[in-house]
């Protein structure tokens, strides 16, 4: 199968090992000792608020009161998107990427699909004759099968995908036959990956995961490294002294033991980048899931700038 080898704008973390996050700010001890109230901006992300709060208090910070930080991610960036509403650059101050979780394509067992090139040369020859299946549409899952149409070549637009509330229901559409392949969380779908009712094709991950005889889409040919991100973010308008203390306390828990455990136990990868590596790596992204939303057919066809990997900044 020809492939149109176009870079798909991932997490860029090849990119960012060699260069990004070199930001490090210096200061008093008291400076480095200072309170923080940390809080998810919603359920889904109450889980990596607590790991942080708690790899924080760990480190010697204080919690519970102080400077507020408020931990977010690509899901309400797309919300914004989709609801014409400022981004998170606008109305917050980006202090550090903090987290990924790894999206898994998969089929059933019994698809005719054996690995990622026949479902790729399938989806290009066919973009609409293939029923996809994921999460609520417009967020990571939906995304992902629009970077890979994109990565492949297809028409995105012509992408037959149906949204559901959660991997669960997707789950049951694709083993009753309502669709062909599913996208979602690698946490999701690995006990049924483990128990042979589904094959996972690809993972989305730059990087092998661990213990898991997957390839990764860059593997496959397709230029897509892309992770369901969550980071931390201060007030719009942060004071200077207050921006520079959290991104001190930012970078101390993201290199701490305790917070790899965290990262490990949850089943995330840990991908800190921080101060204005990482605005400027969110600018980037606010960009990246503009330009798949409107390849989607979910926005409207205002140019953007897509300059994603290959516009020499190391993004």
């Amino acid at each position: 199968m020809r492939r149109r080898r176009l870079f798909a704008w991932g997490l860029g973390l090849a990119a960012c090992a060699a260069g990004c996050g070199t930001e490090r700010f210096t200061g008093s001890a008291a400076g480095l000792r200072a309170r923080f109230s940390i809080h998810p901006q919603g359920r889904r992300w109450e889980r990596v608020g607590q790991a942080f709060a708690g790899a924080a208090r760990t480190a010697g910070y204080e919690t519970g009161e102080g400077v507020r930080i408020t931990v977010s991610g690509l899901p309400a960036l797309a919300a914004a998107e989709l609801n014409n509403a400022q981004t998170l650059l606008d109305t917050a101050t980006p202090l550090s990427r903090l987290t990924g979780e790894v999206e898994v394509v998969v089929v059933p067992h019994r698809s005719p699909f054996g690995d990622f090139e026949a479902f790729g040369a399938h989806l290009l020859a066919g973009p609409g004759r293939t029923k996809l299946a994921g999460g609520p549409q417009g967020e990571p899952d939906h995304l992902l099968f629009g970077l890979i149409a994109r990565g492949l070549g297809a028409d995105t637009r012509l992408l037959d995908y149906t949204a559901y509330p959660s991997s669960q229901e997707a789950a049951t559409a694709l083993l009753s036959g309502k669709a062909g392949a599913a996208a979602g969380p690698l946490a999701d779908w690995r006990e049924s990956i483990k128990a042979g009712q589904v094959k996972a094709l690809a993972v989305s991950s730059a990087r092998r995961v661990s213990g898991l005889d997957v390839p990764t889409l860059l593997e496959s040919g397709v230029r897509v490294d892309f992770a369901d991100w969550a980071a931390a973010f201060g007030p719009e308008r942060m004071p200077d002294e207050s921006r520079e203390s959290a991104i001190r306390m930012c970078e101390d828990v993201t290199a701490s033991a305790d917070w790899e455990a965290a990262c490990r136990s949850a089943g995330w990868i840990s991908i800190p980048l921080s101060g204005a590596d990482f605005k400027q790596w969110l600018g980037s992204e606010v960009e990246r899931t503009r330009a798949v939303l409107r390849d989607l057919g979910l926005l409207g066809t205002t140019k953007a700038t897509t300059c994603w990997g290959s516009c020499g900044n190391g993004h």
